[in-house]
């Protein structure tokens, strides 16, 4: 058979998906939701998506609807994946799942309560780079002493990735900070005890802090140092540095390095070298399969739990 699905947000990330599903057979697109009409047409029609529509309530709708890809703003994530559950429809929403903690707590509970399959858009688990670094640990090849980690963007003013204007906030610690927090734990196999945060200057006219720094430890002992800015002119995304017992790792998204930047080659980790691929290919497996997906709301809800006493711990 073949799942209907719908994706919201015709942004940069949106496009990401929209290239990834291309790949993963009996899957079709049915319904772009997004909130400029003619843009999302456009996006649509390069697509061949047939369904267009501002409101996502529309396309819930839709009676042969299996699925919903969240790529909105991160202020609708938790409600537009709560109206997916309510629809009886399994979701997949970017990250962050929530800005709010309780809001996360509220969609696992209902998760649960519908027994529909419901995921979190955490890449870093799915990347091949860190794939390989995972099977090392399952294998017990290589343990984490430290993660060193920077998260760099230029973002003085409020741009996406494809350098238009954005309707919302982007955000250093419930957004970029999300995919450090869930891979630290993810990779130990060991909860975080331990969390410590200090940030910038507040940007008078963002509202928020523009550069940041987060210290984790897990119950195993690892620890993790996260560099994270908005002010940083020159590379941007996020590099890993593993350090462990065996071997140094740096992973930079799909891709893998010794310490010494001697490429590793990662392409049999996986059916594709794309992390946003293997992600919606494990998010449909897990519907045909009738199974907890990785990266569901249940395994990802203690990083916002992190999240949460950082929050607490900056005010």
């Amino acid at each position: 058979m073949t799942i209907k699905v719908a994706l919201a947000g015709a942004g940069a990330f949106g496009i990401k998906h929209l290239d990834g599903i291309k790949n993963i057979p009996d899957v079709e697109v049915i319904s772009l939701i997004s909130r400029d009409l003619d843009k999302t047409r456009e996006v649509a029609d390069k697509y061949g998506i047939q369904h267009v529509t501002t409101e996502l309530a529309d396309s819930l709708a839709i009676q042969e609807l299996d699925a919903v890809i969240l790529c909105t703003p991160t202020q609708m994530h938790a409600s537009q994946t709560l109206a997916c559950l309510e629809a009886g429809k399994h979701v997949q929403v970017e990250i962050p799942l929530c800005d709010v903690y309780k809001e996360g707590q509220a969609v696992l509970a209902l998760q649960q309560q519908t027994g529909l399959v419901a995921m979190c858009g955490h890449t870093r688990r799915f990347n091949p780079s860190h794939q390989h670094v995972h099977q090392q640990i399952k294998a017990g090849a290589f343990n984490i002493q430290q993660m060193d980690v920077q998260t760099y963007f230029f973002r003085r003013t409020n741009m996406n990735a494809l350098g238009q204007a954005r309707s919302w906030t982007d955000h250093l610690l419930w957004h970029h900070a999300a995919h450090t927090v869930d891979l630290f734990a993810y990779q130990c196999g060991s909860t975080i005890i331990k969390a410590n945060a200090v940030q910038g200057p507040i940007h008078p006219t963002l509202g928020l802090a523009m550069d940041m720094s987060i210290q984790l430890k897990a119950a195993n002992g690892a620890i993790c140092t996260l560099s994270l800015s908005f002010n940083n002119d020159g590379p941007l995304g996020t590099f890993f540095r593993y350090i462990g017992d065996s071997a140094t790792y740096i992973a930079r998204y799909d891709d893998l390095f010794t310490g010494k930047e001697e490429k590793i080659d990662v392409s049999q980790v996986a059916v594709s070298m794309n992390g946003i691929e293997l992600q919606d290919r494990e998010f449909f497996a897990a519907i045909r399969e009738g199974r907890e997906p990785n990266a569901s709301i249940a395994q990802v809800l203690p990083c916002y739990q992190v999240l949460h006493d950082l929050e607490q711990q900056l005010a």
